[in-house]
């Protein structure tokens, strides 16, 4: 019963009131069938109503790693951050904390969900109404069909910064539920890390916990400074949250085709740790295997990377291996034996693929974001598109000491930018955050 009433408290009358003249809940118009919304409401009530949405004995969740107050400086100056992330994407935001623990930076996360692929969490809230299937399902029926598609194209959209805003009365709806939902649970992590005595928050993922931006507001009016920092399609797809970007000090990306969508965007390097794993050294061997492992097919462009694979394999002795839907240790064991690996054809750039081939002194061939090469002219990798993989490949084919000379450079390459303790130093550089070492030592 109480979860049927809760809902029906949200549908306000002054919500209702609200539509009928035309305006949307969260600002701008509201081009809307009454009937038909609210048919699609109740049919989400129906969905939500299937399954457990409230855990009665509502707790925090601790993370997988010990997060005891040892972990933290001791000092009693120590610069306070706090990152904010939907999920721990591609372990980013727990690899900035770490490297804020080691610079003696007083640095937590909290997540509002656990990221599948079991990274690790600091204080996750296991939020209800966030990324279960059914609602997956769910946002591809009613939303948009721009806010779910990700693809590999470059695509510079009419407005810059490209700007979220709801969809309309049913999106509205569903956003007032999960605040409801979220409340309590957000009200214990803050008072847990103490949030009144934070400096800095950075979001990871531009987000916070509420749409309307009002923890950011709070925050900012407290005088702690705000970063918005973006780590994969967030930025292309779903846009900046309006509310809080305009609350932002600093805006950075560890993609660098966003500086193409928000005027003050800075490009810092994904935060990759080489030194978590050893070179792999194959040499001289009859059939070179060649490694492809994508996460979304569209987005690699792996069908085009197959057929120029193939096209390579009918005149040479190679191994095509395709490592994709693995558990990540497994993945990674595929990975070593490869002897070159094929990131992506599309316009995005290189990711996480990259550099765990790169730091396992394995040369990778990528499409590279345009622009990127004229900045960084020292990278390492073989720049292909989808017409020329093979031939651009060939040499590498061939030559097993060619191999290994561009391996071992791509590994120094990543251990020289992609360092975690690199890029929080020009984050904090670029937020004119004190260096906390020179802190302590004074």
């Amino acid at each position: 019963m109480p979860l049927i009433v809760l809902p029906c408290f949200i549908f306000s009358r002054k919500s209702v009131f609200l539509y009928v003249r035309g305006k949307s809940y969260y600002g701008g118009s509201a081009n809307l069938n009454l009937p038909v919304a609210i048919r699609k409401f109740f049919i989400l009530l129906l969905t939500v109503g299937s399954i457990r949405l409230v855990n009665r004995n509502i707790h925090l969740q601790r993370g997988t790693e010990k997060t005891g107050r040892g972990l933290y400086s001791q000092h009693k100056n120590a610069v306070r951050i706090l990152h904010i992330a939907p999920f721990n994407v591609a372990n980013v935001p727990f690899t900035f904390v770490r490297a804020e623990r080691q610079l003696g930076f007083d640095s937590r996360l909290i997540t509002f969900g656990r990221n599948p692929l079991g990274y690790p969490e600091d204080i996750c809230l296991d939020l209800p109404l966030m990324d279960a299937p059914w609602l997956r399902a769910a946002k591809r029926r009613f939303l948009p069909a721009g806010r779910m598609q990700v693809s590999n194209v470059h695509q510079i959209p009419d407005e810059i910064p490209p700007k979220w805003r709801s969809s309309g009365l049913l999106e509205d709806l569903f956003w007032k539920l999960r605040h409801v939902l979220w409340r309590s649970r957000i009200r214990r992590a803050l008072v847990e890390v103490d949030v009144r005595g934070v400096d800095v928050i950075q979001l990871d993922g531009g987000v916070e916990f509420y749409r309307d931006g009002r923890n950011v507001k709070k925050w900012k009016a407290e005088g702690k400074k705000i970063i918005c920092c973006y780590t994969g399609s967030d930025l292309r797809v779903r846009g900046v949250i309006p509310e809080i970007d305009a609350m932002a000090d600093l805006h950075v990306s560890v993609e660098f085709d966003h500086i193409y969508f928000h005027p003050d965007v800075h490009h810092v390097f994904f935060p990759f740790d080489a030194s978590s794993l050893k070179p792999v050294q194959h040499g001289s061997r009859e059939v070179v295997r060649i490694g492809h492992a994508p996460t979304n097919r569209a987005a690699k462009g792996t069908e085009a990377i197959l057929a120029q694979l193939d096209v390579l394999k009918a005149k040479h002795p190679i191994e095509v291996v395709l490592i994709e839907g693995l558990p990540y240790e497994k993945a990674l064991r595929l990975k070593a034996s490869c002897d070159l690996f094929v990131d992506q054809v599309g316009d995005l750039g290189y990711g996480i693929n990259a550099l765990e081939a790169l730091a396992m002194e394995i040369p990778v061939a990528t499409c590279l974001v345009r622009g990127f090469a004229e900045r960084y002219p020292d990278h390492p990798f073989i720049e292909v598109n989808s017409a020329n993989l093979a031939e651009r490949l060939l040499p590498y084919v061939r030559d097993a000491s060619l191999r290994k000379e561009t391996g071992a450079r791509g590994r120094e390459w990543v251990r020289k930018y992609h360092d975690p303790v690199r890029v929080v130093k020009t984050i904090h550089r670029l937020a004119g955050l004190p260096d906390q070492t020179s802190t302590e030592s004074g």
